[in-house]
């Protein structure tokens, strides 16, 4: 089941399913530990009618976000009981408080008494054993404890604050549910205090006007110390809820809006999906640096484990497309969290000790995480190496310097990591053949000399190069960048099949000589060209990309990118027909195929229809999953999916610098269109009043056509949108008549009328997006 709206703040992280049930409670890091292990924390209310808990088959539930923010519009509606409910959810954006707001509006002509009951299913640390709940009379609450872990529940509602109504007890124990039905009746039972395993409930009694309203909040304050806590408390209640709410929203969307980004002519609905992206990848990536693949723990009943794990492979991929967002501090964060993980690991006595390797994944406090890649392979030592994970951590360095030029940043890296490192690269490589050595693929099913892998291992040797460079290690700049090069030269002799016309997925040394080979159309092959070790207008490459497109596009109404021919991971129904289940970081791969071998602005629509395509698979609040059914559309796997939403705001970076690059002056060679903060800047520099800033949009009324009056004739001027980049040269000409409002140039109807239109004015636009005619 998917997590429709997930809330956070880096260190507190609270998910929801789609009956609006709290499902995922984690702290004090992003993926470690959930306090709920998973079950629902249930959300119901009581009226003379009846009693129901929130759930799809009784209301009608739309769960979404306020616009451009991490604060949850979640709408309720009860036919029967004659209610709805608006509520919104927010993690403050820098204190351990979790919130709800609710409104609650009463749609029968009679006054009614409501009682909203909440429900506890905390297991802390983890687990169920020794927990405590019990009511604090000092500061009317309940507080949950175990060990350094506490949970203080709260609630007001008009001018009553504090908890009422509440019930502690027993739950999954010698046949007890939990409290959660002891509200079915409307009252709880007041019991002060439980141990052991436990959970809890607290009540809210409102009495709402005949076809009124009622507002209530509950909140959850979360640390380390019962005076942490109480703490937390109090600063609620003395700046009180709608304060912390209001706050957090702004935070949220200055944060996504900081860039300032000119999109150009994306879509309205890829821009919304963009910005959600990137909120939602805020949520999934811990303040001490760890950037977590997902949180959704309904995998457990797969495998008994979960995503919330730090795969560096991912984080590098996560890294890379925030920095060409913009958003360069998570990683820096990222990468000092890889530097102190990396280091000489000896679990095999005294007998292996190579080191410079990241292993297979980390849990958010820097720990070893889960793996089922073993350590022996029959009587021999088998180092479960993931090659592709050590390589694009250098790649995503060595990127981040080329975009930032931080060089204070990469010094304190360099000896921890780059180096180490890159000379595990250089040494982890066959003699006669000069390909690394065999390792496990990133889909972390096979083991063998990935095209991918390699691909990677060729990136992250000629980043390793370039930073050794800046430091003048001359001989390491080196030996990184020749055994970079004779990497690539192997990949030309064993990984590309002229029988194929294509390259291969893998290949595996024989024991007897020689290599089996592995034939599969693979997504993953679009390496090849993401990192380096070919153009992408590469005949080899480009007929790769051909055949990926054509084997693995799933071919169902649903659409998309399977990983590989034959993939069963999760795999929908038992038809042969389809590849497997189409994924967005495929589909995604594809897109930016498109961009980077397009030539023409024209050309750039083929990546607009899998973005959009994207848009089509998102939930209805923005999130994306793992996987796709191929037949329903419905999302699988876990959601969200953080690689998901880093592909697809990295398919909209490559757009937008492709639109940039594309869009050039014939006299000056210049870009017209600039799409970074300092593209921006520079057109506020000579529009310091008709750039329309996102807070101030929607005061004027703007047009895309208007008919002026000049000498007694009528003029038409219309702006084609589509054809619009935001340049900013027709606003100049146009004085207060022309202004630019999302970054497309909108005509001012209030400001038009004194407008003296020049003869030819549409030829300003070096793009003819503006149309200037007499009428007859």
């Amino acid at each position: 089941m998917p997590r429709d709206i997930p809330v956070g703040n880096g260190s507190l992280l609270v998910t929801f399913d789609s009956s609006y049930s709290v499902r995922d409670f984690y702290f004090p890091y992003v993926g470690k530990e959930n306090h709920t292990r998973g079950y629902p924390c249930r959300f119901g209310l009581w009226t003379q009618e009846g009693f129901s808990w929130i759930n799809p088959k009784e209301w009608n539930i739309s769960l979404g976000y306020l616009d451009e923010t991490l604060v949850t519009a979640v709408f309720l509606r009860h036919e029967k009981l004659r209610l709805q409910l608006m509520c919104n959810d927010v993690v403050d954006f820098e204190k351990n408080i979790y919130l709800r707001k609710m409104i609650i509006k009463n749609s029968a002509p009679t006054e009614r008494e409501i009682r909203l009951f909440f429900h506890q299913d905390l297991s802390v640390m983890e687990n169920e054993i020794g927990d405590t709940v019990f009511y604090d009379a000092k500061q009317n609450c309940l507080i949950h404890y175990k060990g350094p872990r506490y949970f203080l529940i709260n609630c007001s509602a008009g001018d009553v604050w504090g908890v009422r109504e509440y019930a502690t007890g027993i739950k999954r124990h010698q046949g007890a549910e939990g409290t959660w039905r002891d509200a079915e009746d409307g009252i709880l039972g007041g019991n002060p205090i439980a141990q052991g395993s436990v959970d809890s409930t607290i009540g809210i009694s409102l009495k709402i006007p005949p076809f009124g309203e009622s507002v209530a909040y509950y909140w959850i304050a979360v640390g380390r110390t019962y005076a942490e806590v109480n703490l937390l408390n109090n600063i609620l209640l003395s700046e009180k809820p709608q304060a912390i709410l209001d706050r957090t929203a702004s935070y949220w969307k200055h944060w996504v809006n900081k860039e300032e980004f000119n999109y150009g002519n994306l879509p309205a609905e890829v821009i919304n999906l963009f910005k959600r992206s990137l909120l939602v990848l805020k949520t999934q990536i811990d303040n001490g640096g760890a950037i977590i693949a997902a949180n959704d723990s309904d995998i457990l009943q797969y495998a008994k484990d979960t995503y919330s794990y730090m795969w560096p492979r991912d984080g590098a991929l996560v890294a890379h497309a925030l920095m060409s967002a913009g958003y360069s501090t998570v990683c820096r964060k990222f990468f000092d969290f890889c530097a102190n993980v990396v280091a000489p690991y000896n679990f095999c006595a005294s007998v292996m000790v190579e080191d410079g390797f990241l292993l297979h994944k980390y849990n958010p406090d820097g720990s070893f995480g889960s793996s089922w890649h073993p350590w022996v392979r029959g009587e021999e030592i088998h180092v479960p190496i993931q090659e592709d994970e050590t390589a694009l951590l250098l790649w995503a360095i060595g990127q981040y310097y080329d975009m930032y030029r931080k060089i204070d940043v990469i010094r304190p890296l360099y000896h921890s990591f780059i180096e180490k490192a890159a000379d595990f690269l250089v040494s982890y490589r066959d003699d006669e053949t000069e390909l690394p050595l065999p390792s496990y693929d990133l889909w972390e099913e096979r083991r063998g000399i990935l095209s991918f892998t390699v691909a990677t291992v060729y990136g992250g040797l000629m980043a390793a190069s370039r930073l050794s460079e800046i430091f003048n290690y001359t001989e390491k700049t080196k030996l990184y960048r020749q055994t970079a090069e004779k990497i690539r030269k192997a990949m030309d002799q064993y990984l590309y099949s002229e029988k194929l016309n294509r390259f291969l997925r893998m290949i595996v040394p024989k024991e007897e000589g020689g290599f089996e080979i592995d034939e599969t159309v693979d997504a993953s092959l679009y390496g090849l060209f993401a990192f380096g070790a070919y153009p992408p207008d590469d005949v080899r490459v480009q007929n790769t990309m051909k055949a990926i497109e054509e084997v693995l596009w799933v071919k169902t109404e649903i659409g998309g990118i399977a990983r590989y021919e034959r993939d069963t991971y999760q795999r929908a129904g038992n038809d042969d027909s389809i590849p497997g289940n189409p994924w967005i970081i495929c589909t995604m791969w594809l897109a930016q195929y498109y961009i980077a071998i397009t030539k023409s602005v024209k050309d750039l629509d083929r990546s607009i229809y899998y973005l959009k395509w994207a848009v089509s698979r998102a939930l209805p609040s923005g999130v994306l999953a793992e996987q796709i059914n191929p037949f329903t559309g419905e999302p699988m796997s876990v959601s969200p999916l953080t690689w998901s939403h880093a592909t697809l705001v990295q398919t909209v970076m490559d757009y937008l610098k492709k639109l940039q690059e594309l869009h050039t002056c014939g006299q000056c060679g210049r870009s017209i269109f600039l799409h970074e903060r300092d593209g921006r800047q520079q057109i506020k520099k000579h529009l310091p009043g008709n750039l329309v800033s996102f807070e101030e949009q929607d005061v004027c009324q703007y047009a895309d056509n208007v008919i002026l009056k000049k000498n007694g004739a009528a003029i038409s001027v219309n702006i084609d949108k589509n054809k619009c980049v935001g340049c900013g040269i027709c606003a100049v000409r146009a004085g207060d008549a022309i202004a630019l409002v999302n970054d497309k140039a909108r005509l001012v109807p209030e400001k038009t009328g004194t407008w003296d239109v020049e003869e030819g004015f549409e030829k300003c636009c070096p793009l003819g997006a503006i149309l200037v005619k007499k009428e007859t």
